[in-house]
């Protein structure tokens, strides 16, 4: 009996590299002179707080050259799931600069998001051009070919990694993946425990340490039985 469904993970989460967004800041209103008495002052409404998509759309609409708002924008809209603002302005972000890692990654990313996978795959060998052996953008590839069945080359690639940085947690991350989904459950969870290991914050760990309590019960009632 194969356990496919019962693992609470998704190949290949998007590791963005976001930026962190400041909050508009308010000037108040000046003061005019009456000639009449004041009447009592009442508590002056706040103005709403402008949220950092609206500002980065405001900022792209004023100046659609400038790369650093361009690519903010980009990872905003991905984290919203907003695929297709997201690579129309990722794509304006790499015209500006083609070799940007960042960049090309998420810009894969948004073409994963969609189905595009060969598209996706080809931003993550030119991030890989640029710097490689890059954990990120090896893994996205890695995980870009498995969700096409590309295993030989998916799981060759994430071992040359292990093997040249062995503390990549993206790495086990994905390979735990592929031994879940092969019914490899022990594989798995010494995988995932390695996530947890070296990259105790991130999200795919808590995303493993899930699974691994999955995989735990369900080889524990295997045993049981």
């Amino acid at each position: 009996m194969k356990l496919r469904a019962a693992v609470p993970v998704a190949v290949g989460i998007f590791l963005m590299f976001a930026l962190p967004a400041f909050a508009a800041t308010q000037k108040p209103a000046a003061s005019k002179s009456a000639a009449k008495p004041a009447a009592p002052k009442t508590a002056a409404v706040p103005a709403a707080p402008v949220d950092s998509l609206t500002r980065m759309e405001r900022a792209v609409a004023k100046d659609s050259t400038n790369f650093d708002n361009l690519y903010e924008l980009g990872v905003l809209y991905l984290d919203r799931e907003r695929t297709p603002e997201a690579t129309r302005v990722l794509e304006k972000a790499v015209s500006i600069r083609p070799n940007d890692l960042k960049a090309l990654v998420n810009l894969g990313a948004a073409h994963d998001a969609v189905g595009n996978g060969a598209v996706a795959q080809g931003y993550y060998r030119k991030a890989l051009a640029v710097s490689p052996g890059d954990s990120v953008a090896t893994c996205r590839l890695a995980s870009s070919l498995y969700a096409q069945q590309n295993y030989n080359e998916s799981i060759g690639l994430l071992r040359k990694l292990i093997v040249d940085k062995p503390r990549s947690h993206c790495a086990y991350f994905t390979l735990g993946v592929a031994f879940a989904d092969a019914g490899l459950y022990r594989d798995a969870i010494r995988s995932w425990q390695k996530v947890v290991e070296y990259a105790p914050e991130s999200a795919e760990a808590v995303s493993a340490r899930e699974s691994i309590e999955v995989l735990s019960k369900y080889l524990t009632g295997q045993v049981g039985q």
